[in-house]
């Protein structure tokens, strides 16, 4: 595809995004969560496909997001939108300072041990949210309400959440494309390797975790505001729910890549607001199912999927006059 061609595209898909809230308003807030989801998915390829390091714990910087912004913007007594983006700058600053202190420490454990403990820290920090009374304890937290009239609301925290997707996006595709890609995809491959080779993998480990938490806090103060308000463990540090799908639309995308995080964050966010649509009464059955479809039948994720049957797609060619061992070449 040439350049031209794919300017035109980005062109199209750019202008649907920004009409999409005015030529589809009754559907304007599940758009808004499904760029919300895409932030999800893309910051934990980061480190769970990029990186091969499966984290648990990104819902952690979510909830110290949601929370350091309502603070904020309760305390702070300025106006609405100057605390707004006073909080979300907060947030950032308190998600990276977490990611950088924590993961010092836990960035040090490989595999599930890992996985574990990274699981740790989102349940810790629902529980002692759920104990601290400044920030509303267990009965939970409202944001000030957004000042602007009727349906203003909605668009302004669409356009917010685009956004941000779109920053992220270009962000990783930049970092991805550079020595930070390389390194991070090293010490997927073979980390006792990356390390032999001198490259200094914690360092590596704790600056992709930082990004992560950059973006995943700045989600998380605009969530708490979207949502209306922030429960310790249903809303802010919800690792069964946000932190599991995060998950979940990585794979079912095919982790390991850029495009694959946000296919399958659409489709699993079209197909779970399908289930609450119809299906009442039996939506978690379903999803449970959804999840156990997307484990066993595409461990690869959607891409993983079509590459190994349509290769050509992916700019792949079989050669035809090849032996039984059917020898791939790159076209």
């Amino acid at each position: 595809m040439s350049r031209g061609e794919i300017l035109i595209l980005w062109t199209l898909g750019l202008a649907a995004s920004a009409l999409a809230p005015f030529l589809f308003p009754a559907v304007i807030t599940q758009l808004t969560f499904l760029w919300l989801m895409i932030l999800f998915a893309l910051t934990w390829d980061i480190m769970g496909g990029q990186m091969g390091y499966n984290s648990f714990g990104n819902i952690f910087f979510f909830g110290i997001g949601a929370y350091a912004c309502a603070v904020i913007q309760r305390d702070s007594g300025l106006g609405w939108h100057l605390a707004f983006f006073i909080g979300m700058g907060a947030a950032a600053l308190l998600g990276v300072a977490a990611a950088a202190v924590l993961g010092s420490g836990i960035l040090g454990l490989r595999g599930q041990y890992f996985a574990i403990g990274s699981l740790g820290l989102g349940i810790a920090g629902g529980e002692v949210a759920a104990g601290w009374d400044y920030i509303g304890a267990g009965s939970g937290l409202s944001p000030p309400l957004y000042p602007g009239a009727l349906g203003r609301r909605e668009i302004f925290f669409y356009f917010l959440f685009l956004a941000l997707a779109l920053i992220c996006f270009l962000a990783l595709r930049r970092l991805y494309g550079g020595r930070f890609g390389l390194a991070i995809n090293a010490i997927r491959d073979d980390e006792d390797k990356a390390e032999a080779m001198g490259l200094r993998t914690t360092r590596y480990k704790t600056v992709a975790w930082c990004i992560s938490a950059f973006f995943v806090a700045m989600a998380g103060a605009g969530a708490g505001n979207l949502i209306g308000f922030i429960d310790p463990r249903d809303v802010a540090f919800a690792g069964v729910t946000f932190g599991v799908w995060m998950v979940l639309m990585a794979i079912l995308g095919g982790k390991g890549t850029l495009w694959g995080p946000i296919l399958g964050a659409v489709i699993f966010h079209i197909t779970q607001e399908l289930f609450w649509t119809y299906l009442l009464g039996w939506q978690r059955v379903a999803l449970g199912f959804l999840i156990v479809v997307i484990v066993v039948f595409f461990p690869t994720g959607i891409l993983g999927w079509l590459r190994e049957r349509h290769p050509h797609l992916f700019g792949e060619a079989v050669d035809a006059g090849a032996g039984t061992d059917g020898e791939r070449g790159a076209s």
